[in-house]
């Protein structure tokens, strides 16, 4: 059950990004999950340390680990469209 709320709230966290970033028309719902779960996991890393607050990915489903989660999708989004486009958007 865990497994399947990991990648519902994934591929949530990946569309909003996607929308943030306006990125939703190139993306599917696989890539949306792909993003959110990544995204939380490079948020995890560049972040959580920073605020002290966990990711989706350590089991800490708070506003802030969505929050944190969001952000390191976000980011993940940027550096893509960096190397894609050469700008952030």
């Amino acid at each position: 059950m865990n497994l399947i709320i990991w990648l519902v709230v994934g591929g949530v966290i990946g569309w909003l990004a996607s929308l943030a970033m306006k990125t939703d028309g190139q993306q599917g719902v696989f890539l949306n999950i792909v993003v959110g779960i990544v995204g939380a996991a490079l948020g995890g890393l560049l972040i959580s340390p920073l605020v002290g607050v966990g990711t989706i990915n350590q089991d800490a489903f708070s506003l802030g680990a969505l929050f944190v989660s969001f952000l390191g999708a976000v980011i993940l989004l940027a550096v893509v469209n960096l190397f894609r486009r050469g700008t952030v958007r």
